[in-house]
């Protein structure tokens, strides 16, 4: 008897092209999560091995543009949804912006080296503008509260790369704030340079020219123009689903524009199948929508499901709007066709303050494995109010001012009860038997956060699915 012959070795050519695919992929998920890349980062130099293959891609797949040098990388990433508020640097609102901005002007008329101190003092002059006054906005680094929010926007400036301390520490002129507690920066300014991925510089508008709101303001930063033609047309359109798949945590038919929608609709799968080929993700296609999957985990800044006493707490919720959800349908209020979105005619809002009881109850059961803090009277209006900003971030749920609503996606993250039910509830909610979690299974300990990254980009990805999706199959069928 012949033994049997062994599969051939691959080439070297072979080998190399496999590792150059590698290569690739892994730089392009790493400017995916880090837009503004220091010469520091751990996949800066595949970024410049590979700097124009992903030129290319980013250029034809999304529109945006890449930028390498010995300096850094910076990929000009650009939300489709300029009005999602679930983006930016974390403990960020319009004051603290408003201080990275003026921050960002002094060092760009700084020396080589600057003192947190030095920047300090610049920055107070620009703040006393009549302009920012007549607006509300009023900084004197008096009090230890301002100080302190100086020096999270100078570390901010430090994760991005703009400044790198050579000696001293921020922490001692936050509480002191004397002439001896200081700290040397020294100044990147090829950094500072990208820190705004704008199409057009807000200093090109006449002072009489300028938008005046919010919104318009950001759309006038990053308009572009689009020739009038009808591939041009589709090409934007295929750039701005291409945005929303890699940045976005699912993508839902009914909330595109009309145009966008029929677009969706007949090129979805060859998009998701571009992308994922591209970024290693996984599409999960369902009537309600698409999404692409992270098996790794790491193209996010929230993840869920995950660890810990806030975790745990929002899949309780997740647990209850799901339900909710499902029940509603079942009843017979809800349809699907086609692409059609499954849900109810009126859809259930479900008030903070169920919430709020929903917690309460489980802190007796689940308590014991819950740390400290969240067991303390009341402590479960915070986590209730942690859970709806978590889930609403992954495009969970939608917040109204009277309550919240569950969306389709939310039953990929249903919660199965212990025992013999978890089939069963797995298979009702169309979901693989690997995601479901048990609620009277203890909490695992907590575990370190990904620290989010300043620039917008996906906020998360759930883990991949464990069978084929039936893209015309709803979330909840």
């Amino acid at each position: 008897m012949k033994p049997a012959r062994s599969a051939p070795r691959p080439s070297l050519g072979q080998h190399q092209q496999s590792q150059q695919r590698d290569e690739f992929r892994a730089a392009l998920r790493a400017l995916l999560m880090t837009p503004l890349m220091p010469p520091g980062h751990e996949a800066f130099v595949a970024v410049r091995r590979q700097a124009q293959a992903l030129r290319e891609w980013f250029a034809r797949e999304t529109g945006w543009t890449l930028q390498v040098e010995r300096e850094g990388a910076r990929l000009f990433k650009r939300p489709a949804d300029l009005m999602d508020a679930s983006r930016g640097l974390p403990g960020y609102d319009a004051r603290r912006y408003a201080l990275l901005c003026l921050a960002c002007a002094v060092l760009d008329r700084a020396d080589a080296q600057i003192t947190l101190r030095l920047l300090g003092e610049r920055l107070l002059l620009l703040a006393a503008e009549p302009a920012l006054a007549a607006r509300g906005f009023h900084f004197t680094l008096s009090t230890q509260t301002e100080r302190r929010e100086l020096v999270a926007v100078c570390r901010s400036l430090l994760a991005l790369g703009v400044l790198q301390r050579v000696a001293g520490d921020e922490e001692g002129f936050a509480q002191v704030g004397n002439e001896q507690a200081d700290a040397l920066y020294d100044l990147h300014r090829r950094a500072l340079a990208g820190v705004l991925a704008a199409v057009r510089g807000p200093s090109t508008w006449p002072a009489l020219d300028a938008p005046t709101t919010l919104q318009a303001r950001l759309h006038a930063l990053t308009a572009e123009h689009v020739v009038d033609s009808d591939e041009a047309r589709r090409t934007a359109l295929r750039h701005q689903l291409s945005r929303q798949l890699l940045d976005d945590p699912v993508v839902y038919a009914n909330n595109l524009a009309p145009d966008a929608r029929a677009y969706f609709i007949n090129q979805r799968g060859a998009l998701a199948n571009r992308l994922c080929e591209a970024s290693g993700l996984l599409a999960e296609q369902r009537a309600e929508g698409l999404a692409l999957v992270d098996e790794a985990s790491e193209l996010t800044d929230t993840q869920m499901p995950a660890e810990g006493t806030d975790a745990h707490a929002t899949l309780l919720v997740a647990e209850m709007l799901a339900t909710a959800y499902r029940d509603d349908l079942q009843a017979g209020a809800g349809t699907t066709s086609g692409i059609t979105s499954s849900t109810p005619a009126a859809p259930r809002i479900t008030r903070e303050l169920d919430i709020v009881a929903l917690l309460r109850e489980a802190k007796e059961t689940h308590g014991r494995y819950w740390r400290k803090s969240a067991r303390e009277p009341g402590a479960e209006r915070e986590l209730a109010s942690v859970a709806i900003d978590r889930l609403a971030r992954l495009q969970l749920i939608r917040v109204l001012p009277e309550g919240v609503i569950a969306l389709p996606a939310l039953a990929r993250f249903a919660l199965a009860p212990a025992g013999g039910g978890a089939a069963q509830a797995a298979q009702a909610a169309g979901l693989p038997l690997t995601q479901q979690v048990s609620i009277t299974a203890a909490p695992p300990k907590a575990t370190a956060v990904k620290k989010a990254s300043a620039a917008p980009r996906k906020v998360g990805k759930p883990s991949a699915p464990a069978a084929p999706i039936n893209p015309n199959k709803s979330l909840f069928d």
